[in-house]
């Protein structure tokens, strides 16, 4: 039988006052926009993650087990929900406890540690998996990094750390002649199993839904699930991964995207030799059909699915360079409101929007960004960072 395996990223980052300017350094120490942290939250748990938990509840009990998904929440989303959005955590608590859902591990800050800090690296993922165990009773197996950011190294190190599985983007580059459709092992682990997003499918859903300029618009459950199916006798597994906020927010419910994932398990499980399973039922169900080998860094994100998105312009390396350079210090004041404001400065996000690419994507970069360009993201964080070590400076650690 030929798996379907689905995963949903959901993330949102504690986002910085746009007014944070030089004059702040030394005396505002209040670098978060709370009032735009609190509306997104309440706007994308309205919009998306209540209706869909609701919905995804629904498939659930009426294919009795028979539909299965999971999740990677990072720690800051969990922490902004559980302040302004508490009935959302609940709806994942009951979707945990129908025994068919599972919830991977990440970074917590949903950070780029592994690739500046090995030591906070493994300190977000042990958070995180503290904060999961706590929130929702289980204990990960499954292991997802920042925005897919995957290698050889990474798979090594999550190996190292006791997990089963690991998900990755099934890139161009690093699958050759290979599909994305079968469970691999990375090639210097010896037992954790690797899943490759298949992007073409997923992105049909997740961006060219409501693409009228698509040749495929209007797309059906149907005709959907038939290229799923087309699959059958040449695949193991079709690991379908997308941002939730797809669900209502990317993809408004006014483009029909909540009534066409509704149909969707059903048109799928017509065909008698598909199933749904989530990625540690599916490791631990398939033999690798190969050793892959992955020596240098990928992601999901944009057209290059590499790490430019984050790093590679000088505002990126610069302000980069800055947050992790406060590593040392910042620990060892041991002032936990500090160590938490500095890590969530680690997101992801702020680098991105700091990214000067021309916009081949430029929709997906622009989403929520409260800034209007990239050198204003850089020196909003930059001023932030010099007000940290400031702070420091009463700590007497700095070097």
């Amino acid at each position: 039988m030929v798996a379907v395996c689905l995963n949903f990223q959901i993330h949102q980052p504690y986002r910085l006052r746009t007014d944070y300017n030089f004059f702040c350094i030394g005396r505002d120490h209040n670098y978060e926009d709370s009032k735009t942290n609190r509306d997104i939250t309440r706007k994308v748990a309205d919009r998306c993650y209540i209706p869909t938990n609701r919905m995804m509840l629904d498939l659930i009990r009426k294919h009795k087990g028979r539909f299965r998904i999971s999740y990677s929440i990072s720690g800051v989303c969990l922490e902004q929900l559980e302040k302004y959005a508490p009935e959302v955590i609940d709806s994942f608590k009951e979707l945990v406890n129908t025994g068919c859902v599972e919830m991977l591990n990440e970074t917590y800050y949903h950070s780029l540690a592994f690739n500046f800090s090995r030591q906070e690296f493994h300190d977000q993922v042990l958070a995180h998996q503290d904060k999961i165990l706590r929130l929702f009773g289980v204990r990960p197996s499954t292991f997802r990094n920042t925005e897919l950011i995957y290698s050889n190294d990474v798979a090594l190190e999550a190996e190292k750390m006791g997990f089963t599985a690991i998900l990755a983007e099934g890139a161009n580059q690093i699958l050759g002649w290979h599909s994305p459709n079968y469970m691999y092992q990375p090639d210097p682990c010896s037992s954790i199993g690797l899943l490759l997003r298949n992007y073409r499918l997923s992105d049909d859903i997740a961006f060219r839904f409501s693409d009228r300029n698509w040749e495929e618009w209007p797309l059906s459950s149907g005709k959907y699930a038939g290229w799923i199916h087309k699959i059958a006798g040449s695949g193991e597994v079709v690991n379908l991964f997308m941002d939730y906020e797809t669900f209502g927010e990317h993809q408004d419910k006014d483009t029909g995207i909540l009534d066409f994932f509704h149909k969707l398990p059903s048109e799928i499980l017509r065909h008698p030799d598909f199933k749904f399973q989530t990625p540690l039922e599916v490791v631990s169900s398939l033999k690798p059909a190969a050793k892959l080998d992955v020596p240098y860094f990928i992601s999901w994100a944009d057209v290059e699915r590499d790490l430019t998105a984050w790093t590679g312009n000088s505002l990126q390396d610069s302000a980069i360079q800055m947050a992790y350079s406060l590593e040392a210090a910042v620990k060892k004041s041991n002032d936990t409101n500090l160590i938490h404001a500095w890590r969530k400065l680690l997101t992801s996000d702020h680098f991105y929007y700091m990214c000067t690419k021309w916009f081949s994507d430029g929709d997906v970069h622009k989403y929520f960004n409260p800034y209007t360009s990239p050198y204003d993201a850089y020196v909003v964080y930059i001023n932030v960072i010099n007000d940290i070590k400031e702070t420091l400076k009463q700590y007497e650690v700095l070097n």
